[in-house]
């Protein structure tokens, strides 16, 4: 599905995106692993690098020693680009609520802390010719596959909207100092900002496909930006993909095989939204991949509304929130291969998925999309329990 992991995180700085070049980090597995034995004080067994875009990633093993021979031995060697490890208050925050929702029985990895007993540690590497700094951190790897590996059934969709919104109604109780960096202005992967999308409309050159993210764009600043007063507020997580959510199987009773999340990764783009943004962002995530789209709101919206229920206003605004997250994809999809052409033929055969379905919700148009997720959703009334 990965409209995102090639393209999202080029997207990922604030302000004006890209102003300044990234610095992917380029550490050798030999240096990688000294990086763990010297911040961690953890003797690595086996290292081998994980996929990653802009930062650099590290699935770790740890030699057991005869003193040390409980806890974890999987880790991820999380180096974040030089950008990124500019905004620290940022990733402090993002790591501790890893952490607290860790503590609050979400299935979040845990964090290692530094030999001086912290959570991050800013490393830094003289090239010759200047001093880089890399943010680094150490989390225990999750077991599971990504969702996207298997179909999903109403089910687990069901499953996934209340997961969504019981991780956002858990972070009204966190609290932190440095809070306030979620408060992202400008952040490209915020459903607040989609009236950025129009500096890179260039990329679309002029089609349907344009007219239509055009439209959204006007609808959102219409109907959106004047209703955000009266939507509730929260942290979001903002990226509940199906390559964020990890799931196991158990057989059940009757033989088959039962779904359950094993892992959420990926909180770099937690950020200061509203409910129903996550709601909106889950089922644009959720529909990507099914073989019956239109139908995926309802029971996504159904396990959300479990949890939260959402206000008409919200209500009102999800069709077309949802249209919007699908623009922000694939407009920054299409500018991403401009910029990195030799990733095209990969991100447009994710596109192609997403241009097909904002067209069928588009044609549909929002009366009959909405009969269907909010008939789906009400068929779930009877026997939920909260």
């Amino acid at each position: 599905m990965m409209i995102l992991v090639t393209q999202k995180k080029i997207m990922s700085s604030e302000g004006d995106q890209q102003s300044q070049p990234l610095t992917k980090p380029s550490f050798s597995e030999v240096q990688a692993s000294a990086l763990v034995e010297s911040v961690f004080g953890l003797k690595v067994s086996k290292i081998q690098p994980l996929p990653s875009y802009d930062d650099q990633n590290f699935h770790v093993c740890i030699a057991r020693t005869k003193v040390a021979t409980d806890g974890p031995n999987e880790y991820v060697l999380k180096i974040s680009n030089t950008e990124s490890s500019k905004t620290p208050d940022l990733t402090e925050v993002q790591t501790h609520i890893i952490m607290f929702l860790r503590a609050a029985g979400f299935p979040t990895a845990s964090v290692c802390r530094t030999k001086g007993d912290n959570i991050t540690s800013l490393v830094s590497v003289d090239s010759g010719s200047e001093v880089k700094s890399y943010l680094v951190r150490l989390l225990t790897y999750l077991p599971g596959r990504p969702i996207a590996e298997i179909p999903i059934g109403p089910q687990l969709l069901y499953e996934i909207g209340r997961l969504a919104a019981k991780l956002d109604k858990t972070l009204e109780k966190f609290h932190h100092p440095k809070l306030s960096s979620l408060h992202r202005e400008n952040f490209i992967w915020n459903l607040k900002s989609v009236p950025l999308l129009e500096k890179y409309l260039f990329a679309l050159g002029q089609n349907r496909n344009r007219e239509i993210v055009e439209q959204v764009i006007q609808l959102f600043k219409d109907e959106v930006m004047t209703s955000l007063s009266h939507f509730r507020e929260c942290i979001n997580h903002g990226d509940l993909n199906d390559h964020n959510i990890l799931i196991e199987s158990r057989e059940s009773a009757f033989g088959d095989a039962v779904y359950q999340v094993s892992g959420i990764l990926d909180f770099d783009d937690m950020s200061y939204g509203y409910y129903v943004f996550e709601a909106a962002i889950t089922i644009m995530y959720m529909m990507i991949e099914s073989k019956t789209p239109i139908q995926v709101g309802g029971h996504v919206l159904a396990g959300f509304e479990s949890v939260v229920p959402l206000t008409p206003v919200e209500r009102g605004a999800l069709f077309l929130l949802v249209c919007s997250r699908f623009c922000q994809s694939l407009v920054l999809a299409a500018y991403s291969c401009q910029l990195y052409p030799e990733n095209e033929e990969y991100l447009m055969i994710t596109a192609k998925t997403g241009w097909k379905h904002l067209q069928q919700m588009f044609d549909m148009g929002r009366k009959a999309v909405e009969e269907i997720w909010f008939e789906t959703a009400k068929s779930y009334e009877s026997g939920i329990s909260m």
